[in-house]
């Protein structure tokens, strides 16, 4: 399903519009929808992008926790752009995709370990309104991972409510990133329970 773009598509335009055009069709085979909203605010547009530069060198987390934590979240939220490309980033980075796409399900799912089961708990926790994450969940994943790398945790689940928020409120749908890799989207079979 195309992007409804409940904020009207704004044209590419520029020196500036043109290297983002490249970057992203270089990068992902396409522009991403979203370029096309945060292309009304360009200052908000350098803003975002920058710090999005930023989080990728972060390195105290595993990346693999880290991206089932970000679809996890995302799943909750219902952002099926947020989904789809993560799952065409996930491919792109030789993630186990019988994992990343039973990740809508992980309850009822048995590909997972104990510690994955308890970052998709966190995130999924940290996602709902109002978050239930517990003192209990914390302390055995500082236990597990230390706490740098909980930390790490806990912002890229805050990041990834921040963005699967902003695309669901916008309109931004299914991009088809997923279609590249051929990885199909698994259907969460419920609602979300506290862990």
């Amino acid at each position: 399903m195309p992007s409804t773009f409940r904020i009207p598509k704004a044209p590419v335009t520029g020196l500036y519009g043109r290297f983002l055009t490249a970057y992203a069709r270089r990068t992902y085979g396409q522009v991403p929808d979203g370029v096309h909203v945060y292309f009304h605010h360009k200052p908000l547009l350098r803003a975002v992008l920058g710090f999005e530069g930023k989080v990728t060198r972060w390195r105290e987390l595993d990346p693999h926790l880290k991206s089932y934590a970000q679809l996890a979240s995302a799943a909750v939220i219902g952002c099926s752009w947020c989904l789809n490309f993560g799952y065409f980033l996930a491919h792109d980075e030789g993630l186990d995709e019988a994992k990343v796409r039973e990740v809508p399900r992980w309850r009822e799912s048995d590909v997972f370990t104990p510690l994955e089961r308890e970052v998709l708990g966190y995130a999924e926790a940290m996602s709902v309104t109002p978050p239930t994450v517990t003192d209990e969940m914390t302390a055995s994943l500082v236990d597990q991972l230390g706490a740098p790398a909980v930390v790490e945790l806990t912002q890229m689940v805050a990041i990834e409510n921040m963005r699967s928020r902003f695309n669901a409120a916008v309109g931004l749908q299914s991009q088809g990133f997923s279609d590249v890799c051929e990885l199909p989207l698994a259907v969460p079979s419920g609602a979300v329970r506290p862990a």
